[in-house]
Order: structure tokens, then C-alpha cells, then sequence
């Protein structure tokens, strides 16, 4: 998850519920992280809340990469 917060990998997160949410890790500690979106408000999940992680892609210089 490091390399995720520290390139601001974008990605998509799969929760419990089946909701499916996407954008950068900005921060993340033992419980928690917090998903940063544009244009939408930031979001704090506990990572118990949490299915799956998969990267979608880099941002750069505000573009975004989206990986098949």
C-alpha cells in the first residue's frame, strides 16, 4: 500500500457492502485509509470494510493512465 500512497496510483476499492469506489491513497495507517477522489469529497474507510484493492492507474501531471 506504500507504493500506492506514494505514486498516487489511482484505484479502485471494493467494499463488504459491494460498493465500489475509486481514487488515490493519500494515507493509511493500521485501521484505516483515506481515499482521495476529484471532485467528489475524500473519503476515511477502516480497512475492515474493505474487499478488494486493484490499481487502475498513475496519475501524472493531473492525466490520468488507465491500466487494462
Amino acid at each position: 500500500m506504500r507504493f500506492l500512497s506514494e505514486k498516487q496510483v489511482r484505484v479502485n476499492v471494493k467494499l463488504r457492502d459491494g460498493e465500489n469506489v475509486s481514487g488515490w491513497i493519500e494515507y493509511f495507517d493500521d485501521t484505516m485509509i483515506r481515499l482521495t477522489r476529484e471532485g467528489q469529497p475524500n473519503l476515511f474507510i477502516y480497512k475492515h470494510q474493505i474487499r478488494t484493492i486493484s490499481e487502475r492507474g498513475r496519475r501524472s501531471n493531473g492525466a490520468e493512465r488507465i491500466t487494462p
